[in-house]
């Protein structure tokens, strides 16, 4: 009887001998990771992006958002007219004001029919650089020209000295853009108030300010960021973040007109038949 015991001892301290190595080991490997990542100098792995003819990084191709934050910028399920998926919103939340958030809310409860991307309108920014429609960057050392498939949107943000225009309200704002280092950062106001962050009902005033940092960070990637203020809506500044990708075969962006009415589709405007309006 106290021979059984004896192994059962034995086995219980070999087991607990073998745990313990295993245990050593682990840890030194974990040990031994850290450390070889710690040697790695720092920048040896960062992407060196192509430059254009005056050095600047190269921008240029056909980018696209794959993502579904034009539905909604926070995560979210699916609903009627919004396709499910993570947030871009840094931190999760958007700060609104408390009269804002009810109108958010009753922007959402009225989409269908509030959202004026459903009615053809322009998507204004930073929505345009997530919709589900590629866009076209061009660049020169004078300006960059953002050219969306979405009915012909188009940027132009001069990167030299360029006054602003004074009293200017537009869907897309008026744009300025410089270098930092080897990203692009374009700085917009004079926007009006009449387009939305995304199908949720987010949306914002004419106060908007938004500015944008555009970093190629992969031979396929741009990463974008956005930083929106708007006092008459907003708490305080807040940021979304996200890649867009490189359309690798499309040599050229489409046409995407909007219209309201499905029979319209397709139709010029010389096809309208006499005593009725295209409307697009």
């Amino acid at each position: 009887m106290y021979r059984v015991r004896n192994r059962r001892y034995l086995w219980i301290l070999s087991a607990g001998t073998a745990m313990a190595s295993l245990c050593m080991t682990f840890l030194t490997f974990v040990s031994a990771t850290a450390a070889a990542q710690a040697q790695v100098p720092a920048g040896r792995a960062a992407y060196s992006a192509p430059r254009t003819s005056d050095g600047k990084p190269d921008l240029q191709g056909i980018w696209k958002a794959n993502n579904t934050a034009s539905g909604d910028l926070l995560d979210h399920g699916g609903s009627f007219g919004i396709l499910p998926g993570p947030g871009i919103v840094e931190g999760g939340e958007i700060p609104y004001q408390d009269w804002a958030l009810a109108k958010k809310k009753e922007n959402f409860a009225n989409r269908e029919n509030a959202d004026p991307l459903n009615r053809c309108f322009l998507a204004g920014l930073p929505r345009t650089m997530y919709l589900p429609s590629p866009f076209q960057i061009l660049q020169t050392p004078q300006a960059v020209i953002i050219v969306s498939e979405y009915v012909d949107t188009w940027r132009w943000i001069p990167t030299y000295n360029v006054p602003r225009y004074p009293g200017v309200e537009a869907w897309n704002g008026d744009s300025r853009g410089h270098w930092e280092g080897d990203t692009l950062v374009v700085e917009s106001s004079g926007f009006n108030d009449s387009t939305w962050f995304d199908h949720a009902g987010d949306f914002h005033s004419e106060a908007l300010k938004l500015t944008e940092r555009f970093t190629r960070t992969a031979p396929d990637a741009i990463t974008y960021e956005a930083t929106i203020e708007d006092p008459k809506v907003f708490t305080k500044p807040w940021k979304i973040k996200m890649p867009l990708y490189l359309q690798k075969g499309m040599t050229r962006i489409m046409e995407n007109e909007c219209y309201m009415y499905a029979d319209e589709a397709g139709k010029g405007v010389h096809d309208t038949p006499p005593g009725a309006s295209a409307v697009k």
